[in-house]
């Protein structure tokens, strides 16, 4: 998908300088493995606890290992001979996952704690962490028409529990390696990636997919009716895939950037149920829409406030949500009956 963009990594990093990749059977981190796959890199480890037939995807050439990275002596072998480690591993999901498994999402801490340590024992020269935009003061997002959110906000804290504080506490891990150790770290605080080869169903989709699932579903049932999660009139801005493991790669290259969490996502604010009309309009129907007042509907409103990023790399994630989300919705419907005939699709693993 980003064979066509030219890489921002810098010229100290060689082509066959040993780059590992946690949680690349995921979808960010897989597509991440792919990204720098096509950029020419000979020699990328790809590390994720799901059985690789399970895998999102799989990139011919890399190196693919199942481990737990939540244990110490697993953490210690991914990054053995690294020059560059990239921490996208986490228990996490969708809100609705996010707000029922809050001890899950929290046992994440192990992983960046035990893959940063021996990152720096092994003597890599850089190391990424992938944060979010739920590590962000809550009470900044309790109305839709939400004014965008700058790094500062993240203080005083009150994070999203469970995920947010999670992800807060790593931050601040990564800030302590550069301060007492000296050791390059990159803080990348996502705004609501999606695009094809991501989760769809099971559980832990996010809301684009899921909407876009549920739209087929209608269309090929003929039941011509959706149900919403909370009253539609919740926001979120919305980071197509490949804007994302673009920002990765510049943001952990940048010098100006070391141990500074920064927004990456796009600032086009999108409410739930424009989100619905415009998979709707994807698909070719309309739908009768139903809304559960009662299910996980996260915050009220958020979005990126991209000043920052657009300041320091003259860039910031563009590709247009409409445009973004009819490939998505293209790879959903693909997928959508390739399940239905029995086939093996990405996220069975999540059935």
């Amino acid at each position: 998908m980003t064979t066509n963009i030219i890489a921002a990594t810098t010229p100290d990093l060689k082509k066959d300088d040993l780059i590992v990749i946690a949680g690349a059977g995921g979808f960010i981190a897989g597509a991440l493995t792919r990204y720098f796959h096509d950029q020419g890199f000979t020699r990328i480890r790809a590390i994720d606890k799901k059985p690789l037939p399970m895998w999102y995807q799989r990139v011919p050439g890399v190196e693919s290992l199942c481990m737990d990275l939540s244990e110490k002596e697993n953490a210690i072998k991914a990054v053995e001979g690294a020059t560059e480690v990239y921490n996208l591993a986490a228990d996490m999901g969708g809100m609705g996952f996010i707000e029922r498994f809050r001890i899950e999402c929290l046992r994440s801490i192990l992983i960046n704690t035990h893959l940063l340590e021996a990152a720096y024992r092994a003597g890599a020269q850089r190391y990424f962490f992938s944060s979010s935009a739920c590590a962000y003061n809550t009470l900044l997002q309790q109305d839709p028409n939400v004014r965008p959110l700058k790094e500062s906000d993240a203080y005083p804290a009150m994070a999203e529990r469970g995920y947010g504080w999670e992800k807060l506490m790593s931050e601040m891990f990564c800030q302590e390696y550069w301060a007492e150790r000296h050791m390059k770290t990159a803080i990348a605080r996502f705004h609501n990636v999606y695009g094809p080869l991501g989760t769809w169903f099971g559980g832990r989709e996010k809301a684009p997919a899921a909407i876009c699932r549920k739209v087929i579903e209608a269309k090929d049932t003929g039941s011509h009716e959706i149900e919403i999660w909370g009253d539609g009139t919740q926001t979120r801005s919305f980071m197509y895939i490949d804007d994302c493991v673009f920002g990765i790669d510049q943001i952990m290259h940048c010098d100006d950037l070391i141990a500074t969490p920064i927004n990456l996502g796009s600032n086009e604010l999108i409410a739930i149920n424009d989100l619905v009309t415009i998979a709707e309009e994807i698909g070719g129907v309309k739908l009768q829409r139903h809304y559960k007042l009662d299910a996980p509907r996260g915050v009220a409103g958020r979005n990126s406030d991209n000043t920052f990023i657009q300041s320091v790399l003259n860039w910031e994630p563009s590709t247009p949500f409409r445009s973004g989300l009819a490939k998505t919705y293209a790879w959903i419907e693909e997928q959508y009956f390739a399940r239905k005939a029995g086939e093996q699709v990405v996220d069975d693993t999540h059935i």
